[in-house]
């Protein structure tokens, strides 16, 4: 009797630590000032100190890696207990991935030119007459592909948004499409004044204004997303997240 009381205890103990545990989560994002970055031997920014709070408040163990876009959207879309940040949240996206929640201050998408080209849209079809600097497999990249716009004719993909910028500079593109807040860290960081040296020709209005997010691709285990969830919530709610956007921003 005593044999199987123990046997039962242990039994216990085992499916409770079973039903604690959370699996080990890969996080993969993108170089992407200032929301997420490597600097230091690190990845940093406010989304992946946000990220970082969410890990902390549940209790979770993660390996945070920086890989190109597409390359860090395909990881997410086909493996399990792989978070992905900072994503725009589109309708083409909805159902690819299990959503967990805003992690950047809210943004536009713009497709940019410099301010010396005098270069005007008065809408989106005008811009199918010039070539466009994209992110690969980034949200307006595909929000320009479900319009017409075709790669390697109009758009032309690349993995850094700081090299987009560049050929931007020496006049290889015409257009550049990207968020503002990047768009303007960029210049920046280069030494000019955003406000002299581009000009906002055309904002993606449809992709929205709202900050992107942190996601779970379809095979993630809908338990798993919902602790991320609620750790999210908390730290929006005991202000670890207004700290951190006041420290970035």
């Amino acid at each position: 009797m005593k044999t199987l009381r123990l046997l039962l205890w242990v039994g216990f103990i085992c499916l409770a630590i079973t039903v604690h545990a959370a699996p080990t989560v890969t996080c993969v994002t993108e170089e992407n000032r200032p929301v997420n970055f490597w600097e230091n031997g690190k990845v940093t920014g406010f989304s992946a100190e946000v990220v970082e709070a969410v890990l902390k408040e549940i209790d979770v163990r993660a390996d945070i890696q920086m890989m190109p876009w597409a390359r860090a959207y395909a990881t997410a879309l086909h493996g399990e207990n792989v978070l992905i940040f900072s994503i725009m949240r589109t309708p083409e996206r909805e159902h690819l991935f299990k959503w967990v929640g805003v992690v950047s201050p809210p943004d536009s998408s713009y497709l940019f030119a410099l301010r010396e080209r005098k270069l005007k849209l008065a809408n989106l079809g005008d811009a199918l007459n010039y070539n466009i600097a994209t992110i690969n497999g980034d949200a307006r990249e595909q929000y320009l592909e479900s319009k017409g716009f075709v790669k390697g004719r109009q758009l032309h993909g690349n993995a850094q948004p700081k090299t987009n910028y560049e050929k931007l500079k020496l006049g290889r593109v015409d257009l550049w499409a990207m968020s503002d807040m990047v768009a303007t860290d960029i210049v920046r960081r280069e030494g000019g004044d955003p406000s002299q040296v581009l000009v906002r020709a055309l904002q993606l209005t449809e992709l929205g204004s709202g900050g992107s997010y942190m996601a779970f691709g379809p095979k993630t285990d809908d338990l798993l997303v919902e602790r991320f969830r609620k750790g999210l919530e908390a730290v929006k709610a005991n202000g670890t997240f207004a700290a951190l956007q006041k420290k970035w921003f």
